[in-house]
């Protein structure tokens, strides 16, 4: 069976991983992909997250065959049979090691923040990947996570074919996935959304797990976003005194657990607003995929969690935004163009605003439109939008960015946008959505 995301991969692997983690356990991203699924275990175990990154020394004449591998803190692995076979120096060792250390370096400076790394002396580590093909690079982070000390090492994934995860059973002492297909082609084939895991992903999902480190406490916690009959699993996060909050509409193939927008969203509660990430759609639904695509059903899914949301206690009387991404944010436009929803802002991320149909006319609450500037088609729909929109909006183009924003530095672009235009319009309270 597929998984919608990596998010929805996670929480699959999680409910095979809740008796075998232990009170000691930590739990190791490999990024980038894998720390998407990595973040949902670290959730559901109650375990600390952290990256483990390891870079493999390649032969200087063939990079692709590893000699060696790296670690942080100066583990080192040496591949003897092959430094032998292929006659490589100490000196030739050194050279390859040290550039690959200082990529290494780089990105635990890019992706802790400071943070120092999660010490394993004594502890069980479960390595976590989004899946695996030939485990060559599993098989050293397991090496790198023994060499750090830890007493236990439990690899965990959500799809990998079965030989290897045979022979992965030589270096963990426990493999665990999900699904083990043969044959075996590819790990995208197995995921609804396999885009690619960003750097500022990484980075935002890596600060969530250790706690706000900015503008005080925030509380978040799982919710069920209901009305009737329906049930919808939410996260619900609320920093101390917040000012307003924001609810997303993510785009098909996503959910709840969309790195993209728990980056954005991280962004607007050090900035003190409030948010709410919640599957538009049943897991029924999003299977049949025929409602995935139909903006009314999504607008009135949005309607009912911003009814939800004014019956919370600790969000009455605060104004209420929207954030759509991709056909997410028709529906956004379209639940804004509801007078009783009393939106006071909508910002669209490569957003379809062509989709919300007459309701762009209708809408009242300021908007911004981000789009990648070398995303053509989506920029050509977003100016012709615009046109039709009666309130107060802007274009921001962000240039060399394409439909998902992976490129460095562009997601906190979108999020820097974000966080201004919901700051300038939502601290002005309800009346802004009249």
């Amino acid at each position: 069976m597929p998984f919608l995301d990596r998010a929805d991969a996670g929480r699959r692997l999680a409910s095979l991983l809740t008796g075998a983690a232990g009170p000691d356990a930590v739990v190791l991203g490999l990024p980038r992909g894998g720390i998407p699924v990595a973040f949902e275990i670290a959730r559901a175990v109650g375990a600390p997250l952290d990256v483990i990154l390891v870079r493999k020394v390649g032969l200087p004449a063939q990079p692709e065959l590893a000699m060696g591998a790296i670690g942080e803190d100066g583990v080192r692995l040496v591949n003897a049979e092959v430094v032998r076979a292929d006659r490589v120096t100490d000196a030739e060792f050194a050279k390859v090691e040290e550039r690959e250390r200082a990529e290494l370096n780089r990105r635990a400076e890019r992706y802790r923040a400071q943070r120092p790394r999660v010490p394993l002396a004594g502890k069980t580590a479960i390595v976590v990947d989004d899946g695996i093909a030939t485990g060559s690079t599993a098989q050293v982070a397991c090496q790198v996570a023994r060499a750090h000390g830890a007493a236990k090492v439990i690899l965990a994934v959500p799809v990998a074919p079965p030989a290897t995860v045979a022979r992965l059973g030589d270096v963990a002492d426990q493999v665990i996935c999900v699904e083990s297909p043969e044959p075996f082609f590819a790990i995208g084939q197995w995921y609804h959304d396999f885009s690619q895991t960003s750097d500022a992903e990484v980075v935002s999902l890596l600060g969530r797990a250790a706690g706000p480190r900015e503008a005080g406490p925030a509380i978040s916690a799982d919710v069920q976003v209901t009305a009737g009959a329906l049930a919808l699993p939410g996260l619900l996060t609320v920093p101390a005194g917040a000012r307003g909050i924001v609810l997303f509409a993510h785009g098909s193939g996503s959910g709840r657990g969309s790195g993209r927008n728990l980056f954005v969203a991280s962004a607007l509660h050090r900035a003190g607003l409030a948010t709410l990430l919640f599957d538009l759609l049943t897991p029924a639904e999003e299977a049949g995929r025929s409602s995935v695509f139909d903006i009314g059903l999504l607008a009135g899914r949005l309607t009912v969690a911003t009814g939800w949301v004014r019956r919370q206690p600790e969000l009455d009387g605060i104004s209420a935004g929207y954030f759509g991404a991709s056909t997410g944010a028709a529906a956004a436009l379209r639940a804004a163009a509801e007078p009783g929803n009393r939106i006071a802002a909508v910002v669209s991320r490569g957003g379809r605003p062509d989709l919300a149909g007459p309701a762009l006319g209708q809408v009242r609450a300021p908007t911004l439109l981000i789009v990648g500037g070398l995303d053509d088609q989506v920029l050509a729909l977003n100016v012709a939008a615009r046109a039709k929109l009666r309130a107060a909006s802007e274009l921001s183009v962000i240039q060399g960015a394409t439909h998902l924003f992976p490129e460095p530095g562009a997601l906190e672009r979108v999020a820097a946008l974000a966080r201004d235009w919901f700051g300038r319009y939502l601290h002005a309270g309800q009346a802004a959505g009249h």
